[in-house]
């Protein structure tokens, strides 16, 4: 353990004098500068640390709670931290001094980095407190009403998973339609505090001097709107036809299995709430494979076989069902010094193996496994992409034959081995495919909303989910279904990081791949591999946010973002 400690924090030592080098010489000709640069540090992290953590530690207890007071708390934690990054006299301080290193070339510098991050953070709050102690009692409250509410189906109080069980499982179209009209049903509950919301956020940005919400949260994450916009448009045509033969195949399957006509199918029909993940269109259920299975035991016994161990973060989660507590999955570092936790809703199926994977992907990148000896703002991910790409990597791999067969999965399920190659093989391919259409939808979405947030959003959330995703809307239905994805409340112009994340994921996935296999995926063994979790820590996690996320994806892959590993990963085989 000693040696991989003395070995991650020389890596981390030759990566920073390697990428940083021009840029600290650039800064050490003017010694003012620095001084102010890293008096701008001091002042920030004699505040940050502790109420960054005291935000964090609030909002997990609302999350497990839903009551009321410890919301309370979390929207007064969020308060406090604010008010401290809208301090317009300090904000000109760092801003000047981010232009003086910029203009000198010193912005790649391990400070000149940590003022870029710091200036992102305050740019966002550049606004009078009382309004953005607004936002937070909106958002609040949006939050707390998406994780209280239970869908009213046939008298019936039913959660997310219920409602996923009647999609996927009955072949009741009317209850399906039922189940999925009252998933929606939150929707009309939020929107109106939504919209508000959206207003609040719009002028923010508008007072700083952006466009809008989007454009400001896009710029200040490390993303040029235009190129964003042309990479989506890029992918959307790369993938485009291999969507289109997928959906067919989905469609001939689904309209056989609830007796109607492709053309008469709705959304109900395809198994997830929003389309955002494959319909299991197979006759072999993966499911199977998870009865009676601990999943915490499998992700721990995984987790340690690449050297990444993570019963540690396990055992401080909160990993099942109970009353008033969030329903999605999330996973938060909350203090940058290794208290790593996971929220979960654990079901021994398909789905929640996935998303176990999924969550502890990330616990293993924050900080509990990135160097203490990086500084406090330099030790997280590069980016939120990076991140969601190792967490997404790792999500794929129950859809990944060989992990099932070196996970002593299919052996005992005693299932056939080639149907289950073909089923895994099929779910991920369509399940990637699925999804990027999905987020195309979010991310046009979004950035309507946010030029127009007064334009008819029911008409351009179902003319976009008609156009990416193939789905022909219900007749006659004029609600605010777009509202009911918890995401555009809680975590606005954010999702597409997490498609951005699936390109990283097969980048690196073909990049580890070329370095242990010879190029070939279905070669490259993920379980009791410690040289996947020596490649995942040395390219990916040890760096933490030294350097920029394309600069990073190239340090690790060999390639700047694009499209191409992901197009392939998709083409039918």
């Amino acid at each position: 353990m000693r040696k991989n400690v003395i070995r991650s924090v020389a890596i981390i030592i030759i990566i920073v004098l390697f990428y940083f080098n021009n840029s600290r010489r650039a800064l050490s000709e003017d010694p003012k500068l620095v001084k102010n640069a890293n008096d701008i540090v001091e002042e920030f992290l004699s505040w940050a640390p502790a109420l960054e953590k005291k935000k964090n530690f609030a909002w997990w207890e609302a999350s497990i709670s839903g009551a009321e007071k410890d919301w309370e708390k979390v929207q007064k934690a969020s308060d406090e931290f604010d008010a401290k990054l809208s301090n317009p006299e300090i904000f000109q301080k760092i801003k000047s001094s981010y232009e003086q290193i910029e203009k000198i070339g010193g912005a790649n510098s391990p400070l000149g980095r940590q003022i870029l991050l710091i200036f992102n953070s305050y740019a966002q709050k550049q606004a009078d407190p009382e309004t953005l102690k607004r936002i937070n009692v909106l958002a609040s409250k949006v939050e707390k009403n998406f994780n209280v509410y239970r869908a009213d189906v046939n008298g019936k109080k039913l959660n997310d998973n219920e409602i996923k069980e009647i999609l996927q499982g009955s072949d009741d179209t009317k209850l399906r339609q039922k189940a999925w009209e009252g998933s929606k049903g939150v929707g009309a509950v939020v929107s109106k505090d939504l919209l508000d919301l959206v207003r609040l956020r719009n002028e923010v940005a508008v007072d700083a001097g952006y466009k809008n919400y989007q454009d400001m949260a896009l710029r200040l994450d490390e993303h040029d709107p235009e190129k964003l916009l042309k990479l989506m448009d890029d992918l959307d045509s790369l993938t485009r036809e291999s969507f289109e033969e997928a959906k067919k195949e989905m469609d001939d399957a689904l309209a056989k299995n609830v007796r109607k006509q492709v053309e008469d199918l709705r959304p109900w029909d395809y198994h997830d709430p929003f389309f955002q993940s494959a319909p299991n269109i197979y006759k072999t259920n993966l499911d199977k494979l998870y009865k009676d299975k601990d999943l915490v035991k499998l992700t721990e016994d995984f987790y340690a076989g690449i050297g990444l161990p993570v019963d540690k973060m396990m055992k401080k989660s909160s990993l099942f069902p109970q009353k008033g507590k969030s329903q999605h999955a999330f996973c938060n570092d909350m203090d940058r010094e290794g208290d790593v936790r996971v929220l979960a809703n654990i079901a021994p199926d398909d789905y929640w193996m996935d998303t176990m994977l999924h969550e502890f992907g990330h616990a293993v990148y924050f900080s509990s496994y990135i160097p203490k000896s990086l500084p406090f703002i330099l030790r997280g991910p590069s980016h939120t992409l990076t991140t969601e790409g190792v967490a997404m990597l790792m999500g794929r791999l129950p859809h990944y034959g060989p992990w099932l067969e070196q996970m002593n999965l299919i052996h005992l399920s005693g299932m056939e081995k080639n149907e289950i190659y073909k089923t895994a093989d099929g779910i991920r391919i369509n399940g990637l495919l699925v999804f990027s259409r999905w987020v195309q939808v979010m991310f046009r979405f979004e950035k309507a909303l946010y030029e127009n947030p007064d334009q008819n959003l029911n008409k351009v959330w179902w003319d976009l989910v008609e156009k990416y995703q193939g789905i022909k809307p219900p007749e006659g239905r004029d609600a605010p279904d777009w509202a009911s994805k918890v995401h555009i409340a809680m975590a606005p112009v954010y999702y597409h990081n997490y498609l951005l994340g699936e390109l990283f994921a097969s980048q690196t996935w073909h990049a580890m791949a070329d370095e242990f296999a010879d190029g070939d995926l279905n070669k490259l063994g993920f379980v009791y591999n410690p040289e996947i979790g020596r490649f995942l820590q040395e390219k990916i996690i040890n760096p933490g946010n030294t350097m920029s996320w394309n600069d990073l994806t190239k340090y690790a892959t060999g390639e700047f973002l694009n499209p191409k590993a992901y197009a392939k990963d998709v083409e039918k085989k």
